[in-house]
């Protein structure tokens, strides 16, 4: 299967060129641009794609460009940062411009390649989106300018012979017309790949590699209910049968009936073996008096390490850890810019290896989420799984802001399956990324029933994203807003008022805590 490498220049957008590349049929991963050649070479890449990125290629500590991977007779395309690497390690020339260009710019086509064909476009116009500070003045010696904007002379160049490429707009991003296809063109007129890459064809070589790779060993694995563990847990119990073992924690933060849905599911399904774990009070004493969002997590963390551990040494010859570790996380781990300074702590098993000696296997790292959704297609799973909003590890813990108590837990149960109804009965649920609600550490003055009240607020938080790492408010009709205000305010005991969170992320965070 031909395979794309993306060498990473810190583009914001970097994620994006991968699952455009994906969406065509073709398998990408991206790598560090710090990446030794020996490695990438070793990668045995059909084609790279160099990505934007934020610095200058003119200053003294910008990443750079191992010129000698671009005699390999490998395609490449450059993109934004990537073309200007092209141009400066070529011999070509690039302009430190005073003020960056970002929005949209009228692309004209000056000279007819195949990069560029079947773009449509008003008077040979195409809409595209810039977002850069430098530009190239004059390509490489053997380079030919393909387009400019009013702004650019060179806002595309190619050597052709050599099958190098380079466009200074963002071809991975909606704001550009026909974006999708200028990345095709490069794919399969360019550097000739075949489409091979599909969510048929990931479950078939997983299980089979599973298989292989297990052998008759045993593996344990946490179950959430979210999709990504029971996508895992599925995989795995089709290449291995009863040797998988699933732990289900019922920590006292679940919603409304989701323990009996995930498990009367899974078992009566997949013949699932499972162990379910009660644990509420474990979970639900140490949470007392606790407000800060950092201890909350780590108290439910460190108590599912210990349940999951205690649970796992019970069974016999288990030598596997299963996580539903996705290729955003992959990602962020090997940028050449180090690890992203944690935000706040996850809620994973991601220290139980060491403490168990257990080895990993992880059959989505692969994966972003939406490809994760598409898999639990392939596997037969039903609609309310695979759609199933995120839910955070921590449950509602952190949607209950400021201190859990059993009452404050059972009042945003309560509001919260209202909000998810009313999601689902408008269809609005499958259009948006999240919606749920949040129940706020203060009070208000209300009047109900002729008698002044004195109780919680709820907050509304509906966004939309494409895998969590940005994401906006959605435009919900106010028509289906005003449902949800009202029924909870009328059925849910104890809240007297309900707000709307129309902040994006970022600044924001999609949870509260």
């Amino acid at each position: 299967m031909d395979k794309v490498v993306i060498l990473d220049y810190g583009s914001q957008y970097t994620q994006l060129i991968a699952r455009r590349v994906r969406e065509a049929g073709v398998y990408s991963e991206i790598h560090p641009c710090t990446i030794p050649a020996a490695e990438l070479k070793a990668l045995k890449p059909a084609a790279l794609i160099l990505s934007g990125g934020p610095a200058s290629v003119l200053a003294p500590e910008s990443p750079g460009l191992d010129a000698s991977i671009l005699d390999w007779g490998l395609p490449v395309l450059g993109i934004c940062y990537g073309m200007q690497l092209l141009a400066h390690y070529l011999g070509g020339k690039v302009h430190a411009a005073k003020d960056r260009e970002y929005g949209r710019a009228d692309l004209e086509v000056v000279s007819p390649c195949s990069l560029f064909e079947g773009l449509s476009g008003t008077a040979g116009k195409h809409k595209v989106w810039m977002s850069h500070g430098d530009h190239v003045d004059t390509p490489p010696q053997g380079f030919e300018i393909l387009a400019r904007t009013g702004s650019l002379k060179v806002a595309a160049m190619a050597d052709a012979s050599r099958r190098l490429y380079a466009i200074q707009f963002h071809p991975e991003v909606a704001h550009t017309d026909d974006g999708d296809l200028v990345l095709r063109n490069f794919l399969f007129k360019i550097a000739g790949l075949k489409p091979g890459w599909s969510m048929a064809s990931f479950v078939e070589s997983t299980i089979k590699d599973l298989r292989d790779t297990l052998g008759d060993d045993h593996v344990v694995c946490g179950l959430s209910g979210g999709i990504d563990s029971t996508v895992v847990a599925v995989l795995l119990h089709k290449a291995i049968g009863k040797r998988l073992h699933c732990i289900f924690v019922d920590n006292g933060l679940l919603r409304i009936n989701e323990r009996e849905e995930v498990i009367d599911f899974l078992t009566e399904s997949f013949d699932l073996n499972l162990k379910y774990v009660e644990a509420q009070e474990l979970f639900l004493s140490p949470l007392e008096g606790v407000t800060d969002p950092e201890r909350k997590r780590k108290i439910i963390g460190h108590n599912f390490i210990e349940v999951f551990d205690a649970e796992a040494h019970k069974l016999q010859g288990v030598k596997w850890l299963a996580q539903g570790t996705l290729y955003p996380d992959v990602i962020e781990s090997i940028s050449f810019k180090g690890p992203s300074a944690v935000i706040k702590s996850h809620h994973n098993v991601g220290g139980l290896p060491e403490k168990m000696n257990l080895k990993l296997v992880e059959p989505l790292r692969e994966l972003f989420k939406d490809e994760v959704r598409k898999v639990a297609y392939e596997l037969g799973l039903p609609d309310n799984i695979i759609w199933r909003h995120p839910f955070p590890g921590p449950g509602l813990a952190i949607r209950v802001i400021g201190e859990i108590t059993r009452e404050r837990l059972e009042i945003l149960r309560q509001a919260d399956k209202i909000v998810q109804h009313e999601l689902q009965a408008s269809g609005w649920y499958r259009k948006v990324w999240q919606g749920f609600a949040v129940l706020l550490p203060l009070k208000t003055v209300g009047v109900m029933g002729d008698e002044r009240s004195y109780e919680s607020v709820i907050a509304l938080r509906i966004v939309d994203s494409l895998d969590a790492m940005t994401a906006d408010w959605t435009r919900v009709p106010s028509e289906i807003l005003a449902r949800m205000s009202n029924r909870i305010i009328n059925e849910v005991k104890g809240v007297n008022r309900v707000v709307l969170d129309i902040s994006s992320k970022p600044p924001s965070t999609i949870e509260w805590e």
